[in-house]
């Protein structure tokens, strides 16, 4: 009889799975892709995980909740039902972007210090996505070839943020809080970007400006309150 799998290797195969869903995405990640970086035999991933489904779900649910590793039912994990990890996913997302301090402040009246509501908008977006910047990619990568999950991050995650900050933008513009700019919707996406950049992408930057998470935080802050704050308002 095959012996069974060490499940003292999970956590690897979790890490290397994920390094490779970063280079290739899901739709172009091969088994063996994972099991060289691994150093296995062939096939010997599948002692593992039954499919390539059942290694992405359980990569996108350890990223998020580490201790899905210590609950890993008996392998190789099976399957998973169809659509259970893009459902996993779009509650996921909804979590992570959930921005009570923008969604108020869309809709709502300027504060007295309008260059500590940017502050703190600017905080609620990045450090999250700072905190799960590995797994945020993971999920990028691979929507670049997956339809559904493509829709599921550009056309309802990121599109709802884009949104309320497209309606805030307008709102502190129209109230002489914020300088004019000449398109509200790219700049609601100079906001996203510059917030992406200092919690995620330099991460993965080839070659990065090396900066601790503070001094990215504190940049990030500095540059969207000098952009959009006029200065009578600071």
């Amino acid at each position: 009889m095959p012996r069974p799998p060490a499940t003292d290797r999970l956590p690897e195969l979790v890490r290397c799975a994920g390094d490779v869903f970063l280079a290739k995405g899901y739709r172009r990640t091969q088994m063996a892709d994972v099991t060289q970086a691994m150093g296995l035999s062939a096939g010997a991933v599948y002692r593992y995980v039954t499919s390539k489904e059942a290694l992405f779900d359980l990569v996108v649910r350890c990223e998020y909740a580490p201790s899905e590793i210590e609950s890993a039912a008996a392998l190789p994990l099976p399957t998973p039902q169809p659509g259970a990890t893009l459902a996993f996913l779009a509650a996921l997302l909804g979590r992570e972007t959930a921005v009570p301090l923008l969604h108020a402040a869309s809709s709502g009246a300027a504060p007295a210090d309008v260059e500590a509501e940017v502050a703190g908008i600017t905080r609620e977006l990045l450090v999250p996505m700072r905190d799960r910047h590995r797994g945020l990619k993971i999920i990028e990568r691979s929507a670049l070839d997956w339809p559904e999950l493509g829709e599921l991050w550009w056309g309802r995650a990121r599109r709802g943020v884009l949104d309320l900050l497209g309606a805030y933008i307008e709102r502190r513009t129209a109230s002489g809080h914020f300088r004019p700019l000449p398109d509200t919707a790219a700049a609601a996406r100079v906001f996203t970007e510059v917030t992406a950049y200092f919690a995620v992408h330099r991460h993965y930057d080839p070659r990065p400006t090396r900066m601790t998470d503070a001094v990215a935080e504190e940049t990030a802050v500095a540059v969207l309150v000098g952009a959009f704050v006029k200065e009578r308002n600071r």
